[in-house]
């Protein structure tokens, strides 16, 4: 039953003798007159020869710890001075700090769940194995106990088939008679080895494992020396040795390590699903405030990390908390960023309003300027003319007196016109320190009627007609009856002083539609340049500037449409001209209507 272990093998070289060294190369003499060089240190048993370094005794040889080139580049130089290569532990720090927190939680999950199933595997397939194992040992005694005390004695008991039985004497030879039982058509290289009698008095009643001779049939050995032998006078010490395979053990164990691999595998595989669910279930809050401050960083402080604790006085997550303290955060942010735009608002407004209320007082002095001057000037032109013509009257009084009272009568004719330009003056000054006019419900039909009956009486050759459509003659407005007249009376003045004599004159008054009532005076004349238009309303200013003042001819003081345009601002209106060469002219006033109380008689 026992095997050779060496047999079918060559004998292994003997570890005491050493293996010859190799001869070292011959060195080249050195050159003459040199000084002769230090040895080089002496050649390794097996190692490269150490190669000679041209250049004579002076030369410096290579350090034997020098490192090699790189691979790949021959004669290439060394890593940079200075340079400290990555060790793998800061390559594998900077890989984890790159990896993503899912993966990370996911991966340290299953590296627990992993060690914790093979600890477990490993202790359930330990502890299968030594039961299994204490139940074949109690086998052994139980069937060592029931062996007959002498196998060579006439009975047999039948032997359970998985078991082998063997009794030697004590030098390991068993008896000439039949000592040896095994069961089964087993052959003599599927049994365990028997033990040499040294071993087997050392293992006695102690169950070892051993392998069969030629296969890989693992065995568990009892040993057991027998005691109730009949002749107490032998000497010959025999020895019974018990057997039986551990098969079942092996296929049990196996299977239960397949059965660990494969529900581990899959208790693995179903932990990484739901953990990577659930992970990136939770850490969903996490994108949206990622998403959320890559909108603020846009430059939308209006967004909000959307709370995943709505309702919750206190929220019990971290994510929550975090949610609520960003969103506190982003709200002082939008307020701070919110209150420097206003700031930076108020601040370009001030200065814009500072910028207009410089220009408009540079306007305002400019017109103020430019008033005086028109003023000065409308004012010596009539000072001059009486003057003039009182120093005539001096003159040529005595003399003719038909004479005299031309001139006295011209006099009288330009301190009128005096008179009129200091009044318009006057008015202008009231009207621009914007005190409100005296208001009551004035029916336009009624000022319409009479400015066309005024102009018709001051032209009488010329075509002035009155235009009021249906609904127009219950239009009421709000105002100052005097003054209103006075609008309309500039307005038809305006059209018969500068349009031609056969320029027909019209007066329509109809609803604007939108509360407001229209009033427009237009006329068939020449019409107005644009620049001229813009300009037409200003104080002081003709559109017909070139013409020539006649003697005796009332040419006006330029304040008529000045006038008109003071007054309508007061009763909240607006006034405009629409006009083009060759076209006519038309003026168009804009007020608001009053409500109108009706009642059936």
């Amino acid at each position: 039953m026992t095997a050779d272990p060496g047999r079918g093998s060559a004998p292994p070289p003997d570890p005491a003798t050493p293996p010859a060294p190799a001869p070292p190369p011959p060195h080249p003499p050195a050159a003459a007159g040199a000084a002769p060089s230090a040895p080089g240190p002496p050649a390794q048993p097996g190692g490269p020869a150490p190669t000679d370094v041209p250049g004579g005794a002076n030369a410096v040889p290579p350090r034997s710890d020098a490192a090699p080139p790189p691979a790949g580049r021959r004669g290439g130089r060394g890593p940079r001075v200075g340079a400290v290569p990555r060790l793998p532990v800061e390559r594998a720090a900077g890989l984890l700090r790159r990896t993503p927190l899912r993966v990370k939680l996911v991966a340290a999950v299953l590296a627990l769940v992993f060690a914790a199933l093979v600890v477990t595997s490993f202790g359930g397939v330990f502890a299968l194995r030594s039961y299994l194992t204490d139940a074949i040992d109690d086998e052994l005694r139980t069937t060592a106990v029931n062996v007959p005390r002498y196998v060579g004695r006439s009975r047999e008991e039948l032997l359970p088939s998985d078991f082998v039985i063997s009794i030697t004497d004590s030098a390991g030879i068993p008896p000439t008679r039949r000592t040896q039982t095994h069961a089964g058509n087993r052959r003599l290289t599927d049994l365990p080895p028997l033990p040499d009698p040294a071993e087997a008095r050392r293992l006695v009643n102690q169950p070892y494992t051993v392998s069969a001779v030629g296969t890989s049939t693992r065995w568990r050995v009892l040993v057991l020396l027998p005691t109730d032998r009949d002749d107490e006078d032998d000497e010959d010490e025999r020895m019974l040795v018990v057997a039986r395979d551990l098969n079942d053990v092996d296929r049990a164990v196996g299977l239960l390590v397949w059965i660990d691999v494969l529900v581990g595998g899959g208790v693995l595989i179903m932990l990484a699903s739901l953990g990577a669910a659930l992970v990136r279930t939770s850490l969903r809050p996490l994108v949206q405030i990622e998403r959320t401050a890559a909108a603020i960083a846009a430059g939308d402080l209006s967004q909000r990390v959307p709370d995943p604790e709505p309702g919750a006085r206190q929220p019990a997550t971290e994510l929550g908390r975090l949610s609520r303290a960003l969103n506190a955060m982003l709200v002082q942010i939008e307020s701070a960023f919110t209150a420097r735009a206003q700031s930076e608002r108020a601040a370009r407004t001030a200065e814009s309003d500072a910028r207009g209320s410089e220009a408009r007082a540079k306007r305002s002095e400019g017109r103020m300027r430019q008033f005086v001057a028109d003023a000065s000037h409308e004012l010596r032109t009539p000072l001059t003319t009486i003057r003039g013509f009182a120093e005539l009257y001096r003159q040529a009084a005595a003399a003719d007196p038909v004479e005299g009272a031309r001139l006295v009568r011209r006099i009288e004719d330009e301190a009128a016109r005096m008179g009129l330009l200091v009044e318009d003056l006057l008015l202008l000054a009231r009207l621009d320190r914007q005190r409100p006019v005296a208001r009551q419900p004035v029916e336009l039909a009624v000022l319409a009627s009479d400015a066309v009956q005024a102009a018709r009486v001051i032209a009488p050759d010329r075509s002035v007609t009155l235009d009021l459509p249906p609904g127009s003659a219950g239009l009421t407005v709000s105002g100052d009856d005097a003054k209103l007249r006075q609008v309309l009376g500039n307005l038809m003045t305006n059209a018969l002083t500068h349009t031609p004599a056969g320029a027909a004159v019209t007066l329509r008054l109809r609803d604007g539609g939108d509360g407001h009532a229209v009033v427009e005076v237009a006329d068939t004349g020449p019409g107005l340049a644009p620049e001229q238009a813009e300009r037409v309303f200003e104080r002081f200013y003709r559109a017909d500037a070139a013409r020539s003042r006649h003697a005796g001819e009332h040419t006006g003081t330029g304040l008529g449409l000045a006038i008109v345009a003071a007054i309508v601002a007061a009763h909240d209106g607006a006034v405009s001209v629409e006009s083009a060469p060759g076209a006519g002219a038309t003026f168009r006033v804009r007020l608001p209507l009053v409500a109108r109380n009706t009642t059936d008689e």
